[in-house]
């Protein structure tokens, strides 16, 4: 048990030692990395990201980022480059290269070439003076003072302080394209933002049965068709037009009120003046909406015309809340 007891400062030593390099990047950023967004804004291409072992899985990982948020990115590993991927490189690329030490050998064969096109090349490398270094256009210093590994070999620091260099540079061409929640949630039209800056309510009961009876229908039908059409509810219609609801708390409160329901109509129990919200409405909104007056269904209208039911479960299934 006490050799597990030293687990806890295994991983609290390792968070230590990353969170000490990662406070010390802040330092190193200079003019290199304004004039590296400059570039990328200012380019018609895309950007190009590279590396060789575990430099190239961050940059792999930097390319989702960018590709989410507004940046054109792919990846080219530096292996593969050398023997036909450089065909990926367009004219109007920006290239970066990540490389810790910035002098392997991948990276001495790739970076001539790199430059023989004479593309931007953004260097992401823990050493300035490596051949990388002093090859690139621009320079994004992710120098780290020691790994966490505790021989000081598996790259470990290193790749993190990769990364955020990676995700501050995504973030910075971000907001400088102003780049805000709405076009987020167009790369991202399955996940729960673009649910919720998308869906409306005419999507989300799409599915539901139409729940409805006349003002004259027989309490009993009522109750059944409540119950067949399981939202909870059924509006009370003339013509296209709700003019009522019936709520299972209405038929509650009926059952407490008439000791015999026999001859009792849909217009004897519903309630006037029915909340509703139309079928254009954000799903969002409508969550809102019954938040604030604390019910769970709400009558759908089109145009003004009764065309279903909301109810908060259909939210809860669309993953709104």
């Amino acid at each position: 048990m006490e050799k597990f007891n030293k687990v806890l400062d295994f991983a609290r030593e390792t968070i230590e030692i990353e969170l000490f390099s990662l406070r010390k990047l802040t330092e190193f950023l200079d003019q290199d990395f304004v004039k590296a967004v400059e570039v990328i804004l200012h380019s018609k291409g895309r950007v190009i990201l590279t590396g060789i072992g575990k430099s190239a899985i961050i940059a792999q990982k930097i390319v989702a980022t960018m590709n989410s948020t507004g940046t054109p990115a792919i990846f080219m590993h530096a292996a593969d480059a050398i023997h036909g991927d450089l065909g990926i490189i367009q004219k109007e690329d920006v290239v970066i290269c990540i490389s810790k030490s910035g002098n392997t050998p991948e990276i001495k064969v790739l970076v001539p070439l790199l430059k023989r096109e004479g593309n931007p090349l953004i260097a992401i490398t823990a050493n300035k003076e490596s051949f990388l270094g002093l090859q690139a256009d621009y320079i994004l210093c992710a120098y780290t003072h020691q790994e966490a590994c505790p021989n000081n070999l598996a790259p470990t620091t290193s790749t993190t302080a990769q990364l955020v260099i990676g995700d501050a540079l995504s973030v910075a061409l971000m907001r400088m394209k102003q780049f805000g929640s709405e076009d987020f949630a167009k790369y991202h039209p399955g996940g729960a933002l673009g649910k919720k800056l998308y869906l409306t309510v005419g999507d989300v009961i799409a599915k539901n049965e139409v729940p409805s009876v006349l003002p004259t229908t027989d309490i009993k039908q009522a109750i059944v068709e409540i119950s067949q059409k399981m939202l909870g509810v059924t509006a009370v219609v003339e013509g296209d037009t709700a003019v009522g609801i019936i709520t299972d708390g209405d038929i509650r409160r009926m059952l407490n009120k008439y000791e015999d329901i026999k001859g009792l109509m849909a217009k004897d129990i519903m309630s006037l003046h029915p909340k509703t919200v139309e079928a254009h409405t954000l799903a969002t909104d409508a969550l809102d909406f019954m938040q604030n007056h604390k019910i769970t269904q709400l009558l759908v209208t089109k145009a003004g015309k009764y065309v279903g039911v909301i109810h908060l479960h259909n939210l809860i299934q669309e993953g709104i809340i």
